[in-house]
């Protein structure tokens, strides 16, 4: 390690966030970074672990802590500390494709395992890892990395959101010729359309794919497979298909004139609708939240990313609706090191929230019961309040209030593929409606036919689409050559 004692000297120092006052008032990424000489300070108090945690992705308890991407971790931390920017760069790279993204939107899972938050705060890998990936494209390190020899294999990636990204960048690197396809006009799926650009700004993606059509990667774009080209045409014009679709189906309320309501908007369309309206240059909103009393039903970064969108729209009033109890503020004693801390957090959009309204707008163990029409339109909510008896979700009574309500947001999560694509494809699929792959394997029930990200797994996080993406590139290849080098 670049310095013993680092971890006894140096007090863990996040990137600071701009104040919220002055954040909300524009859609820019918030964050201040460090200074180089207070990044090497952050990356010398990594204790360079015999056995480190922050790279196992172990599973506890249901959940995963530690990195999916088993980045090298206190490798290239070491290197920073040592001002040997380059080579931490390498380090990196060599597991991570896209470390801008994950530097910007992972919740660090890496940083929940690592032995310093054991009794103390964490190293600030997340930070880092964004400063080197960073510092590399502002020095003219990353550069495109063009095959030396082509395989003559042809693979067509369906979707270009992280999974899809990853697989395309993978083959191509190997020497195979990748097309991606993708339905919508600008690539990165969820990256792009359902993160806000203040937490991951539009041009990062521009730049990645700049660098990734320089490599060879072909993007087509305003293309949808199921639809604008069948399936089967793709299966006859190349030599493996990677199905990198997501899992888009959003969950809805099940609720009395729902339908009838054109007050209601899931979360994925309302912030896909404030990133088109940005990227058109304006502030003209399609969906807006202006002057409106807002209700979002969902307590999760989805939530939390619609929170902090409504409030730029300058949204009247904000409450989100959460069915699950409030965490504790700190870790439970069921609840140690090293698995994935069970703890309340207040993110951005709340934060914004209380600086704006003066209070959290978050309310747990309540959801919407019933819409409250005028002449059609919605004016409010009914909530009542509710709880898990025997995994069931029950209503308690006498709890039901209503709350004004312009504007319903459904931020309640995804249930699986898009049916248009599954139909198509005739691929099967799982209870969960996802896409079924043999034992162990990113294969599907065809042939030639592989798949990643969401679309595999279920929702989840960038950071493991990225990870399956990789995992899915060297059974292709495999596939592809009898063998694989990819790691």
């Amino acid at each position: 390690m670049g310095k013993a004692t680092g971890f006894l000297e140096f007090e863990r120092c996040e990137d600071a966030w701009i104040p919220a006052k002055t954040r909300i008032k524009d859609f820019n990424e918030f964050h201040v970074h460090l200074s180089e000489e207070a990044r090497k300070c952050q990356a010398g108090r990594c204790m360079a672990c015999g056995v480190p945690m922050c790279q196992s992705a172990l599973r506890l308890k249901g959940m995963v802590t530690g990195c999916p991407l088993h980045n090298l971790i206190p490798e290239w931390n070491d290197e920073i500390y040592s001002g040997h920017y380059e080579h931490a760069l390498s380090r990196l790279l060599k597991t991570s494709n896209f470390p801008e993204f994950t530097g910007r939107v992972c919740p660090a899972l890496c940083e929940k395992a690592c032995i310093n938050g054991m009794h103390g705060a964490p190293v600030t890998i997340h930070d880092n890892e964004l400063f080197l990936i960073e510092k590399g494209f502002s020095e003219g390190w990353v550069k495109p990395r063009i095959p030396s020899l082509r395989s003559g294999k042809k693979v067509a990636v369906v979707g270009s959101g992280p999974a899809g990204l990853a697989v395309a960048d993978q083959l191509n690197h190997r020497g195979h010729s990748v097309t991606v396809f993708e339905r919508e006009s600008q690539i990165g799926g969820l990256l792009m359309y359902g993160i806000p650009n203040m937490k991951l700004d539009k041009k990062v993606i521009d730049r990645r794919r700049k660098l990734m059509e320089a490599e060879g990667v072909i993007f087509k774009t305003n293309c949808d497979i199921g639809r604008d080209i069948s399936f089967a045409d793709l299966q006859e014009r190349y030599d493996a298909i990677a199905l990198c679709c997501g899992a888009k189906k959003p969950r809805d309320l099940n609720l009395a004139n729902r339908d009838n309501c054109h007050e209601i908007h899931f979360a994925v369309d309302f912030l896909k609708s404030a990133t088109c309206d940005l990227l058109k240059g304006g502030e003209q909103w399609s969906i807006s939240a202006k002057d409106l009393n807002v209700v979002i039903v969902g307590g999760g970064d989805t939530g939390n990313d619609c929170l902090g969108t409504c409030i730029r729209q300058g949204a009247k009033s904000v409450v989100q609706l959460e069915m699950m109890p409030k965490p504790p503020v700190e870790r439970a004693i069921d609840n140690p090191w090293p698995e994935w801390p069970k703890v309340l957090k207040t993110d951005y959009g709340q934060q914004e929230a209380i600086e704006v309204f003066g209070t959290d707008p978050r309310v747990y163990e309540t959801t919407v019961k019933e819409l409250v029409l005028d002449s059609g339109k919605l004016k409010a909510v009914k909530t009542v309040q509710v709880k898990f008896e025997n995994r069931n979700l029950v209503e308690v009574a006498d709890t039901v209030k209503e709350i004004p309500c312009d504007l319903l947001i459904i931020a309640a999560g995804f249930l699986g593929c898009e049916d248009y694509i599954i139909g198509d494809s005739n691929v099967q699929i799982t209870k969960r409606n996802t896409v079924h792959t043999l034992e162990d394997s990113y294969e599907t029930s065809k042939t030639g036919v592989f798949t990643a990200g969401d679309m595999h797994r279920g929702q989840s996080l960038v950071v493991w689409a990225i990870a399956e993406g990789r995992h899915c590139a060297a059974q292709i290849d495999k596939y592809l050559m009898g063998y694989t080098s990819l790691t």
